[in-house]
């Protein structure tokens, strides 16, 4: 991935995301629904790539005593997350500190790859439909579960490798370029998860089918929720007209009941810290318990 290509559509994307964002929103609640079952009372949230904020009001909702961080790689989005949902700002930050069911924004723009937190200072981390942004999943993943305290818990959502697959499927043999992001399974995932220190992975996986009326108007909510290719190898510039044609007349192919369709595979996955028996880059801590003979001792035999 490239994380500045990554930044710049984002930075775009912000000021129309919210309108655009429908699919997002929707697995967000999707998410949210899935923590109905977990025993949890987290009194620090972190909700890794909040965007415009639209997962604040749902955890401030089901937590409403939990502190909460939104971190985002992209100011923009932060801008407008600040702007709907607010953050304590002086006298009002002071103030939050005394009130025992306040639950506080802070806002911090960063990378969930390298997230700026304290070993096990999280209790729980939310993450909806950044994962799939990252360049090193496995090396994201122990990220997360650094930050997160034993017994914390880890719940997300990323997207499968059957998402926008009418569309890589539309632009196969038309040049060499990587047109649609790569997209990891979920067993593998999950493996991940088990690598990088978790316990008791739950993986889940469902299809969702958006249509439109026509290929441009898909382009341009893809566009509109940052969603650009950012795979380094894709094409450096416009598709030519002639190269156009060629897709849409492929995509036409796909047509049903007078709409395009485009795949969504839709991934929800959560796990639980656990004791902190592993280091980040996978060793396994093993604790030595040496009893100490008492002075005096006279050895047998």
């Amino acid at each position: 991935m490239d994380k500045r290509a990554i930044r710049a559509a984002f930075e775009r994307a912000a000021p129309h995301y919210e309108q655009a964002a429908q699919l997002q929103q929707e697995v967000a609640r999707r998410l949210d629904e899935r923590l109905e079952v977990m025993k949890i009372a987290p009194a620090l949230i972190l909700d890794a790539g909040c965007g415009t904020g639209f997962g604040v009001p749902l955890l401030r909702a089901r937590y409403p005593e939990a502190r909460l961080i939104g971190l985002d790689l992209a100011l923009a989005m932060l801008k407008q997350t600040r702007a709907r949902h607010g953050q304590a700002r002086g006298w009002r930050a002071w103030l939050s500190r005394l009130t025992p069911h306040a639950s506080p924004l802070t806002l911090v723009c960063g990378d969930i790859e390298r997230l700026p937190l304290a070993r096990d200072s999280v209790d729980l981390v939310w993450s909806n439909l950044t994962l799939q942004w990252v360049g090193d999943l496995p090396a994201t993943l122990r990220e997360v579960h650094r930050v997160i305290r034993p017994g914390g818990l880890f719940a997300f959502s990323t997207f499968g490798p059957d998402t926008l697959k009418e569309l890589r499927q539309a632009f196969a043999g038309i040049d060499g370029y990587a047109h649609v992001n790569r997209f990891i399974d979920m067993h593998d995932i999950g493996d991940m998860l088990v690598y990088a220190g978790f316990a008791h992975p739950v993986m889940e996986m469902e299809m969702i089918t958006l249509t439109y009326a026509d290929l441009r108007t898909m382009l341009r909510e893809l566009k509109a929720i940052g969603a650009d290719t950012v795979l380094e190898g894709r094409r450096p510039g416009l598709m030519g007209r002639q190269m156009w044609q060629r897709l849409s007349d492929n995509y036409e192919r796909l047509r049903r009941d007078g709409r395009l369709p485009a795949t969504f595979e839709v991934i929800y996955g959560h796990a639980w810290a656990g004791r902190k028996d592993k280091l980040e880059d996978g060793r396994q801590v093993i604790e030595l318990k040496i009893q100490h003979r008492r002075s005096g001792q006279r050895g047998g035999g």
